[in-house]
């Protein structure tokens, strides 16, 4: 007698019920500020300046101190070798650096920031090494960098004022008493030139970063339009 054929019964596949779209999911985040979002930044045109604000590791240390800003002077000098990409003002702040870049397009403003990015966190984990007699390796920015377009000379000089003056809106100026400390050294303000006062008097051995000369006529002429930037004006928080 033949034997009866057996059936097969297609089995139910249970779906699993966490991931997708829903309140409280994907990466949490790490501090009170949230994450610069991973979407697509807008396209770039060669003729505006950018804003970029790159926020840094807490266990570097604060910027303001003599030998971070060094390594950071020295990282800065690698972005003079490219002609797509410049740095025409900076500012560094205990856990945050502030800059005003110029470059061809997009693509070029990505490239820059990753090789000056770079270069600073070689140089920056060095120090950290030597301070702390323990090598230092890993990430020195914590987030995506933030790049905002300035498309009007009065968007470039509230963004200059932003940057040359970002000391004074966030306090560190206060307590300080030395005849030199009408700037803020830890930027690119020594050597500024668009200033309603004459220009200070740099203390003995201080190394200024070099910078690169602003090509585009917003960042070279276009923001003095809108009048001279003095070097006691505090700074609001719309240019960040």
């Amino acid at each position: 007698m033949a034997r009866a054929r057996k059936r097969h019964i297609q089995q139910p596949l249970p779906f699993r019920r966490w991931g997708g779209k829903r309140a409280g999911a994907g990466r949490p985040k790490k501090s009170f500020r949230a994450s610069e979002k991973h979407k697509k930044r807008p396209p770039l045109h060669g003729r505006f300046p950018v804003l970029v604000t790159c926020r840094l590791d807490s266990a570097v240390g604060s910027l303001r101190r003599g030998k971070a800003y060094h390594a950071f002077r020295r990282a800065l000098a690698t972005a003079l070798r490219r002609t797509d990409f410049r740095v025409a003002h900076v500012s560094l702040q205990r856990d945050h650096v502030h800059l005003i870049v110029e470059a061809s397009d997009a693509r070029a403003l990505a490239r820059g920031m990753q090789g000056l990015q770079i270069a600073a966190a070689h140089r920056l984990n060095a120090v950290v090494s030597a301070e702390r007699r323990c090598r230092r390796t890993g990430r020195v920015f914590r987030d995506r960098y933030h790049a905002r377009i300035l498309r009007t000379p009065n968007e470039v000089r509230r963004a200059v004022n932003y940057v040359v003056n970002n000391w004074r809106h966030h306090k560190e100026d206060r307590d300080i008493e030395s005849m030199f400390w009408d700037v803020d050294y830890f930027s690119s303000g020594p050597t500024f030139t668009g200033r309603k006062e004459s220009p200070p008097i740099l203390p003995p051995g201080y190394l200024p970063f070099a910078t690169s000369r602003p090509t585009t006529w917003l960042l070279h002429i276009g923001w003095t339009k809108a009048g001279a930037i003095s070097m006691h004006a505090v700074p609001g928080p719309g240019c960040e």
